[in-house]
């Protein structure tokens, strides 16, 4: 008896100095940051902070640095490099509080048309009655008038790609929430400043114009004829909008691998919309679409801080990584573009807050549900979940100093006497009992350079939610469209 009461305290010493030697935090935990228990978050404000001073510093990004854009490529896979906005063009901002004001007036268009795009799609609305007659896309006139130059609002990551043979590099604005694939074309009757020279179509020998008759022409939303030729036009709810010849093109990411017949627009008037790319890689569920176009089996891609200065990658057909947290891909049969998921709830500091699971899905007329979008900055979610949610955060930050808000924010802190502070967990929740919880950075962000940080989501009166890219970034978001899943793997950036 005594032998074994010996080898018992022996296996207790043993086992508590395991714990001492191992503490609990120390142990893996896959889908948490920076968090010191599972309920907890730390917002690193000195090191926001240093990045909000940096990111209006001059951009110093050299020219042949830039042309090496290619990571890797195979005869069915492609890496190409994505850059933020801001890391590319610098804004010559007054400061981070006027840099943080741009993003969100752009942002606040960007949600206006995607939900005035799902407007359409459920009610059937013809496109042609929404064209003013002054902008109306004529066949014998491709000068008309535009009457906003910001409108759209995306282009908040861009990836460099070659476009015609030989292959000129441009940078193109990269979006999951539009289908057609466009850039400016010579001769602008009216074209916005752009980062490199714009394309000049007679110098490619790939370059070749559709025809009205053809079935990319037939799929495009908004087209016209010219002697022929096919015409496309993008409008992006406001009044804002790019026309010019639908064509087809090569092209190519990095110097080992391209694509042949690629139809896209070569835009010759298109005033203002993306200030700094040349024009739009479209990757969303349509026909028109690149991932479509190329029979892409899947896509990922992974947005940096866009005040990081860092850039990461967009990839085609490559495998999604094992510890991504996957909810089933759906897709809307009224308008095929968007990227829906199944979120069943969102959690804060472990709570599930107060709000029906069928909040998040669509009904039979396809509105509602949630979207993942590349091209929103801030998570929407519909005003009674976003209230719930923001109380939730609320009644579990009564420790931070709360001061009024900011633009479209309602829940703001001012932390400027504050290193670091701890903050609730914010998960969003999947079927099956899958979760991820965010990063803290990416839901209490900086607006100035003195301390004030907001909880960064919104509220919309539209019934489409949308997880927006300050939630994603630091997350790797793969698109297995082979076997309808959307992954979220953290820090495969």
């Amino acid at each position: 008896m005594a032998q074994r009461n010996t080898f018992f305290h022996f296996f207790v010493i043993l086992f508590s100095l395991c714990f001492s030697l191992f503490p609990s935090h120390t142990f893996p935990r896959s889908l948490s940051y920076e968090a010191s228990d599972f309920t907890t978050n730390v917002v690193d404000v000195s090191a926001s902070l240093r990045q909000a001073h940096q990111v209006l510093e001059p951009f110093r990004q050299q020219e042949e640095e830039l042309e090496e854009e290619v990571l890797s490529a195979s005869a069915s896979s492609f890496s190409v490099q994505l850059h933020p906005r801001d890391n590319l063009q610098n804004s010559q901002h007054e400061n981070y509080k006027s840099l943080v004001l741009a993003r969100l007036d752009r942002d606040s268009a960007r949600v206006k048309y995607l939900a005035t795009k799902l407007h359409i799609a459920i009610n059937n609305i013809n496109r042609s009655d929404l064209r003013p007659a002054e902008t109306e896309l004529r066949p014998e006139d491709l000068s008309t008038s535009v009457s906003s130059g910001g409108g759209q609002g995306s282009g908040e990551y861009f990836s460099r790609i070659g476009v015609g043979t030989p292959a000129k590099q441009l940078y193109l604005a990269l979006d999951t929430g539009s289908d057609v694939n466009w850039f400016q074309c010579q001769p602008c009757v009216d074209c916005y400043q752009q980062a490199d020279p714009v394309f000049d179509p007679t110098v490619s020998s790939s370059y070749n114009q559709l025809t009205c008759d053809s079935q990319q022409c037939q799929a495009l939303d908004m087209s016209a004829c010219r002697s022929g030729k096919c015409l496309y036009q993008v409008s992006y709810g406001d009044g804002s909008f790019t026309v010019g010849d639908y064509v087809t093109e090569t092209l190519s990411f990095g110097n080992s691998g391209s694509v042949n017949s690629i139809a896209l627009g070569c835009g010759h008037d298109n005033e203002g919309l993306f200030v700094g790319s040349a024009g739009l890689l479209g990757l969303g569920g349509g026909t028109l679409s690149l991932p479509s176009q190329i029979k892409a089996t899947s896509f990922s891609y992974c947005l940096v801080d866009r005040d990081s200065g860092k850039s990461s990658t967009l990839e085609f057909n490559t495998a999604r990584p094992g510890d991504s947290v996957t909810s089933p891909l759906q897709k809307n049969r009224k308008l095929d573009t968007f990227y829906y998921i199944e979120l069943t709830g969102i959690s804060v500091g472990g709570q599930m807050i107060s709000t029906p699971p069928s909040i998040f899905a669509r009904d039979q007329s396809g509105s509602g549900g949630i979207i993942v979008d590349s091209g929103t900055a801030i998570t929407r979610l519909q005003t009674q979940t976003y209230n719930s949610f923001r109380d939730a955060f609320v009644k579990q930050t009564q420790h931070l100093s709360s001061t009024s808000g900011f633009a479209l924010f309602d829940t703001c802190y001012d932390l400027s006497s504050q290193t670091s502070v701890k903050v609730p967990t914010v998960s969003f929740q999947f079927s099956g009992g899958k979760s991820l919880a965010l990063p803290a950075k990416n839901y209490l962000i900086p607006v100035d350079s003195t301390g004030t940080f907001c909880f960064a989501f919104a509220p919309t009166s539209s019934s489409l939610s949308i997880i927006g890219n300050v939630q994603q970034q630091g997350t790797r978001v793969s698109f297995d469209l082979a076997n309808s899943l959307v992954g979220f793997s953290p820090n495969k950036c």
